[in-house]
């Protein structure tokens, strides 16, 4: 199969460019190298419009539609599906924050359960309402700040003012678990590792990267349901991400045929299907796959923003509707799907006493541990609090 990747909504490191919230990749797969058996109808095309590349944002609505039943026909010949990935900025900052900070593994004020089951996007949630845009930003700030004693007292910084705000959490279980990893934070800021080492490392949380991640998750899922392997990946060449996305496919590749269990309920990362060809990067003028993903990603963005697209061009759109996916990374999407989650959970009626007792047994010993770690700052000291 051959797949093309494109991608809007760039601005880097920067969060919190109002103009563009959100990051939007769109992959395009094919079962024929569409740089070769559709470059000849693309090139009739440009001759029609008089251009020398099909760029959907310089074409707009009018002119667009003015090909729509060619591009059409092309979708249906090649059997063309296009996936849609998207990450909004500005809660990946909050994301982010809580990765760090809330890590089980390095804050030992956190639960087990809090952060390897999916109570973690519950934690997550309530922690992102402790947010508003202005510590977010402090945050990410923090985050990609290379001077390590500079990020951890800014780290300090922004954990001490979320606790000022743990009064607006409802419950008293979330105010200690929240409240005791950020007093642990406070005390041990190093320990969190929260900020980059160097300027590398800032690429690699930035959302280009993070949302590379969906795309090379996505192409393996079309492999494993094709039963085919992958034969080019083409992506659009620009300076400054190209170098981390080949990383991250480097690193995928490396593992692929794996698949990482997490914790109980939570989804293992599935590496069955991930491609092993390089990926390659070609600017879109010399790709006709590239000319086209440009296109969908165009519609796709403009459906998602509720703009108008022209109705010539919505038979392009519904084709995917069945046949093409889509993903998002925010608080909005971690939410709406881990709250279904929580609303089937058994009631404790509904449970028997052996495992009512089971966990009690595992809250014991996360608490043992937990206020174990709390009591160890100076001054330290926990109270008891009973609960999940």
């Amino acid at each position: 199969m051959f797949f093309y990747v494109d991608e809007s909504g760039h601005t880097g490191a920067n969060l919190f460019d109002e103009a563009q919230p959100t990051l939007f990749y769109g992959v395009l797969s094919s079962a024929v190298h569409l740089d070769y058996v559709a470059e000849p109808r693309l090139a009739a095309l440009r001759r029609n419009l008089g251009v020398e590349r099909l760029h959907a944002a310089q074409l707009g609505n009018g002119r667009l539609a003015q090909i729509a039943g060619e591009l059409v026909d092309l979708q249906k010949r090649f059997r063309l599906r296009f996936d849609f990935y998207r990450v909004v900025k500005p809660d990946h900052a909050v994301i982010c924050f809580f990765d760090q900070v809330l890590d089980q593994g390095m804050n030992p004020a956190v639960t087990w359960t809090g952060y390897w089951t999916p109570l973690r996007y519950i934690l997550l949630i309530k922690v992102a309402a402790l947010f508003d845009e202005q510590l977010a930003r402090r945050a990410w700030a923090a985050r990609i700040n290379v001077n390590n004693d500079a990020a951890d007292a800014e780290l300090v910084a922004v954990c001490e003012e979320l606790r000022t705000r743990l009064d607006r959490l409802p419950d008293a279980r979330s105010r200690q678990l929240i409240g005791d990893a950020l007093t642990w934070t406070i005390a041990n800021p190093r320990e969190i590792h929260y900020n980059v080492s160097d300027q590398a490392q800032v690429l690699q949380v930035t959302p280009n990267v993070i949302g590379f991640q969906s795309v090379m998750h996505g192409i393996a899922g079309r492999l494993r349901e094709s039963g085919k392997t992958a034969s080019r990946i083409i992506v659009d060449r620009q300076s400054q991400f190209n170098k981390a996305q080949r990383t991250l496919a480097e690193w995928y590749a490396a593992a692929a045929g794996m698949h990482l269990p997490m914790g109980p309920g939570m989804p293992g990362m599935n590496l069955q299907g991930m491609p092993t060809v390089p990926i390659e990067f070609k600017p879109g003028t010399e790709s006709a796959g590239l000319e086209l993903v440009d296109i969908y990603l165009w519609l796709f963005k403009r459906v998602y923003e509720q703009k108008e697209i022209a109705r010539e061009l919505g038979p392009m759109v519904t084709y995917q509707y069945n046949r093409g996916r889509t993903d998002e990374i925010s608080l909005a999407a971690i939410e709406e799907r881990w709250s279904r989650w929580e609303r089937n959970l058994p009631q404790i009626e509904q449970m028997s006493p052996e495992q009512i007792a089971q966990g009690w047994e595992l809250q014991l010993l996360q608490e043992t541990r937990r206020l174990a770690a709390m009591q160890a700052l100076p001054g330290g000291g926990a109270g008891q609090v009973a609960g999940a």
